[in-house]
This record gives structure tokens, sequence and C-alpha cells, in this order.
């Protein structure tokens, strides 16, 4: 007789779906540990359920949002840092949700590889559970796809997916005008921004990530880095429900150049202080080492400011966050264009010294 035909098979061609199915298993108690008052069922079916009376909405409003937090894998990978990436993840999505004044509510993620390292991936995961109940919002799904020969070895991909919602009367922004404050919240560092132009000035210095930070020496340069992006979700919210919030901007890619014109009406000017915050050590040697003109930084980073708020009410607004222990910082105004049908600008009227 002869012997056995070799057969195909799908671990074969490099796919372990019993790898999959051991990490869904791995990160079932901490996504149990996000439930939140709405959700329905579990990990492990075709479709997340979620219930919106049983959250407490009268008149909802639905408001989503998608991110990744780009080239930071490359430093999260190359460290071998894979434990607060997930935070970065959901960051990234829920600082986006508050801003339009809406409760996060549920998060999906999407894990892609080319080979699952699974004590790896679980710690991207169980990152990603603690970014959802720090934000108060359930961790009910995702997709773990691994795709031989797309990805080089032990290379990965992260995206995000986040759902919250308002009432209806509560959506932001609304009434901004001329004479209004905007007060900023700290950034805690880099945030998940930048990091192709961050990976730039590191290589041309030939520093490893386990050097010393020269802006942080008491931290490895990887680990100063990997610092995860703060979420916001609390301090906004509760300027949110107490009705004192005008406008907020999450200030990622673009700056805030970028970023808080995109909450503002047309005729309006936000005009900054840029000397008015203390500046991360991170961003000055960034500046430097780069060299970065101060243009750049201000238009690549977030430059020390992660949430802009535009408030009509400082005193009410301020107390409140002391209350959160928020350490609140008055950036600037809010004027009147030359023209009413000019589109909503920012102009500093000092400069952050980098």
């Amino acid at each position: 007789m002869g012997s056995e035909p070799v057969t195909a098979s799908y671990r074969g061609s490099g796919v372990d779906i019993e790898a999959g199915d051991a990490l869904i298993e791995a990160i079932k108690p901490a996504a149990k540990a996000t439930d939140r008052p709405g959700t329905m069922g579990g990990l492990g079916g075709f479709g997340a359920l979620f219930d919106l009376k049983a959250a407490g909405f009268l008149d909802p409003v639905l408001v989503s949002s998608t991110d990744g937090v780009g080239t930071k894998l490359m430093l999260a990978i190359e460290s071998g840092r894979h434990e607060t990436v997930g935070i970065d993840l959901v960051a990234m999505c829920v600082n986006d949700l508050v801003v339009a004044g809406a409760e996060p509510l549920f998060f999906l993620d999407y894990f892609a590889t080319g080979k699952l390292a699974l004590e790896d991936a679980a710690r991207v995961v169980q990152g990603i559970a603690e970014g959802c109940r720090l934000s108060g919002c359930a961790l009910v799904g995702g997709e773990t796809a691994e795709m031989p020969g797309m990805y080089a070895p032990g290379h990965y991909d992260l995206a995000g997916f986040s759902v919250g919602a308002a009432e209806r009367d509560a959506l932001l922004p609304k009434l901004v005008s001329p004479g209004d404050v905007i007060l900023g919240l700290s950034s805690s560092g880099v945030h998940s921004n930048g990091f192709s132009l961050v990976r730039s000035i590191v290589a041309a210095t030939g520093m490893g990530w386990d050097a010393p930070a020269p802006f942080a020496p008491l931290m490895s340069l990887g680990e100063a880095l990997m610092i995860p992006t703060r979420l916001y979700v609390g301090p906004v919210m509760a300027l949110v429900r107490a009705g004192v919030l005008r406008a907020a901007a999450h200030i990622t890619g673009g700056g805030l150049p970028g970023n808080l014109p995109r909450v503002l009406p047309a005729g309006t000017v936000a005009v900054l202080e840029g000397d008015a915050w203390p500046m991360p050590p991170v961003f000055p040697w960034l500046a430097r080492t780069g060299p970065v003109a101060p243009d750049e930084m201000l238009r690549v980073f977030n430059c020390g400011i992660g949430m802009a708020l535009v408030v009509s009410n400082v005193a009410s607004a301020s107390a409140l966050l002391a209350e959160l222990g928020e350490s609140v910082t008055l950036i600037g105004r809010i004027e009147a264009a030359a023209s009413p049908d000019a589109p909503a600008s920012v102009r500093f009227a000092s400069m952050p010294a980098f």
C-alpha cells in the first residue's frame, strides 16, 4: 500500500485558528471588566448589541469615530513595549467622541498580523480593555486577522472603532462667540501623532530605545516616548453635563492650528498665548535635535495641549476641572475675524518657547 497523501491545511499555510481562539479566551476577563449599563451579551457573537434605553438616554444622537495609532506601533514593536499601545488606540477614538458632547458607549478593535504571537497580542488587547475601562465604555468585540505574507515577522497593525451618544440638545459645538475663553488640558507627551518624524529624528541620533531619554533621564527613550495618549473623557463629559462647555477640540495631527478651527464658527479667530502653558520637555528636545522649525512643531505635534476647551464662564469651568484634579491653563480667547464670512482660524499672540 502507498503512503497517505499529504493534504493541505490552514495551519500549514500559516493561519492558526486555535491560536485565535486562545486569544479570545485570554482577553475575556479583561473585556468583561469593561461592561457598563446598556451592554448586552459578550465576546464571541457575530455582532454586538447595545441598549441605549438601558444606558439612560431619552433622545439620543449616535456619534462614531475610528482611528489608529500610526507609526507609534513601530516603536512598540521595536522596543517590545506592547502594554500601553491599546490605551493609545482607545484614546484616539474616544477623545474624538467627547468633543461632540458624546459619552463613549462601546468599542471594537481590529488586530492584524502575519503570524499571531499570543502573548504580545494579549498584552495589546488587555491595554485596549484598560483604555475602555478608564473611559467608561465597553469592549464589545473585534477582529483578529492572521494574514501570512502581509506583515513582516513580529509586526502587527491596529485600528479602533468607537460609538458614543449624546442627548440631541447637548451636542457640541454650540454658541461659540467672540469673548469666549480657551482653556487647555495638558498632554502626557507626544500622544499618537507625528511618530514618523519622531522616529526619523531618533534614527539620526543613533540612539537605541533602551538608551536614557535625554529629556527624562530616569526613563529609557522607548519608555518615555511610549507614555500613552491621555484620556479626556472624564473632564470633558463633566463640563458637558454641567452645561458650561461650548466647544472642545482634540489636538492630534495638525496641532492647535489644524484642529481648533474645526469646532469654531466662521468669522472667528482663536487667539492663543503660546507661552502660557508649560511645555513637556520632549518637545524642546525634538525641536533642537531635529532641528524642527517652530511652525512645523505646532503643525505636527500637540506641543503640550491635548484638549482645548471653549467656555464662557471661566470660573465655573476651572473650578469643576480643579475638583477633578485637572491642571487647567487659560491659553487664549475667541475674537471676531475681520470678515464675518472668513473661515475660522488660529493666531498666536505669542509663540511657545521650544
